[in-house]
């Protein structure tokens, strides 16, 4: 009677174990090229000054909540920014930020249209954007960020 020879041999298993270990690490490859292909910076370049200065930007919140102010903001049909205030005598400024970062910073400046809005006088490429504004009425400010695509 002939014996049949093993179905998993040493040499077998080594592949099996090798292009396991291959497959991974080349997923890991890949995954790690594509996170550092896409990231567009850091959130603040100090966490430790960042934190010292955390409960005073929580006051300036306190005290920008307490200015009432109701503001939104919208692309019109040309894509500028429309900020709309509760009233006359505000000025505003701001920069538009690519999330990814494949696209210069756009500086934003706003004129009154009128209509108790403001409107950037440049307008945004396609495509998302965050916005870093602060509306101004006299010493008052309200700062903003918002995200529009």
């Amino acid at each position: 009677m002939a014996t049949k020879p093993p179905v998993l041999t040493g040499r077998g298993f080594a592949i099996i174990i090798v292009a396991f270990f291959a497959v991974v690490v080349s997923v890991n490859i890949v995954m790690a090229r594509l996170a550092s292909g896409t990231f567009g910076g850091t959130v603040v370049d100090n966490s430790y000054v960042a934190s010292q200065k955390f409960n005073g930007w929580l006051e300036q919140a306190r005290v920008q909540d307490k200015l009432g102010w109701v503001t939104s903001l919208r692309l019109d049909g040309q894509r500028r920014v429309v900020l709309a205030v509760p009233g006359l005598g505000y000025t505003a400024t701001g920069t538009a930020h690519h999330p990814l970062g494949r696209a210069a910073d756009v500086p934003l400046q706003f004129q009154a249209d009128g209509d108790g809005q403001l409107r950037s006088t440049t307008a945004l490429p396609a495509g998302r954007w965050q916005l870093k504004l602060e509306v101004r009425q006299g010493r008052d400010v309200k700062r903003l960020a918002e995200t529009l695509a």
